[in-house]
């Protein structure tokens, strides 16, 4: 999942804190590299779901994964409409934020789904960076009543779950201005 890296669209809540300048080169940095780093691998299909919709067709987004919209609505639906295409096998959503995603991440998170239904890449924030579901005829319906942006986003999202949950590598978003500094030291 990708949002286009205009000011006011992207990382509002980083750009009160460093400027809205910083965050969406921060944001067209990162986002650009994970794309680029999970895309080239063959194992599996990648697609750009892009938001807001009127951005689908724009040169701001990395060039070879295939483009879809995300559609309206808060991020829960948003992802239960992506996880609702009449896709083939297991499907994961990643986020485009956060820094360290790689395809070994991502390859982890296949594997979690061939013993598990669900798989999660918690953040230390209390949210996830990733959501993973196995394929089935009905999709499940993970993401009601969920606090988004907030701590308790991963575990609002799990007590909708009835079934096996696997839980792969916890990553690091940058959502606030610490977060930021400490991704720009790491670095």
């Amino acid at each position: 999942m990708v949002k286009a890296p205009v000011a006011g669209l992207v990382k509002t809540r980083l750009a009160s804190s460093i400027g809205s300048i910083e965050a969406v080169r921060f944001y067209r940095s990162v986002m650009s590299r994970v794309v680029n780093r999970v895309s080239r691998d063959h194992r599996w299909r990648t697609y750009l779901a892009i938001a807001p919709d009127s951005y689908l067709r724009e040169r701001i987004f990395p060039i070879g994964p295939i483009r879809i919209s995300q559609g309206r609505g808060n991020l829960g639906q948003r992802m239960q409409r992506l996880f609702e295409l009449p896709n083939r096998g297991p499907t994961i959503i990643i986020g485009s934020d956060v820094p360290d995603i790689n395809a070994a991440h991502i390859a982890g998170a296949f594997s979690l789904l061939k013993t598990n239904d669900v798989v999660f890449g918690p953040t230390d924030d209390g949210g996830f960076w990733l959501v993973g579901l196995k394929r089935t005829l009905s999709v499940p319906r993970i993401f009601s009543n969920v606090r988004w942006s907030t701590e308790h986003a991963l575990a609002d999202t799990c007590e909708n779950i009835d079934q096996r949950i696997g839980f792969a590598a916890q990553l690091s978003d940058v959502d606030t201005d610490i977060d930021w500094y400490r991704w720009r030291r790491r670095r």
